[in-house]
């Protein structure tokens, strides 16, 4: 995802796949009455300081709390735009300063009864 990482910098990806919520999300009215499902993809490059990784959860950005707080942005009031929740979700993943860009994909699923879905991809770099 990220072209120009300079030579001798390390970098690892984090993938979050086909996270599904419950979101109140939408401009119509009968979307503010009834949350929706909507699926999430998070592709993460991250920044990796040093040689070799150690075996420990505090040496690396954390899958966990990428998902918890996802769901707590879900949760937190109704958004209009899946711009909005993406260009959020994007924020949320560069405040961890190792975090070199973010790729961030929201659909929700249950807009055309004809197609398995309808989103957004949003690509933000540092």
């Amino acid at each position: 995802m990220i072209d120009s990482v300079p030579a001798g910098v390390t970098t690892y990806r984090i993938l979050l796949r086909d996270l599904v919520v419950l979101a109140s999300i939408g401009v119509h009215d009968h979307e503010h009455r009834q949350p929706q499902s909507v699926r999430i993809n998070v592709d993460l490059t991250v920044h990796h300081p040093g040689p070799g990784f150690r075996d420990e959860i505090a040496a690396v950005l954390s899958y966990e709390g990428l998902v918890d707080g996802i769901r707590r942005l879900a949760r937190a009031g109704h958004i209009k735009l899946i711009e909005t929740l993406a260009e959020r979700i994007a924020d949320l993943c560069l405040m961890d300063e190792r975090v070199l860009g973010a790729e961030i994909q929201v659909e929700k699923l249950e807009v055309f009864p004809d197609a398995a879905s309808v989103g957004v991809v949003m690509s933000r770099r540092r």
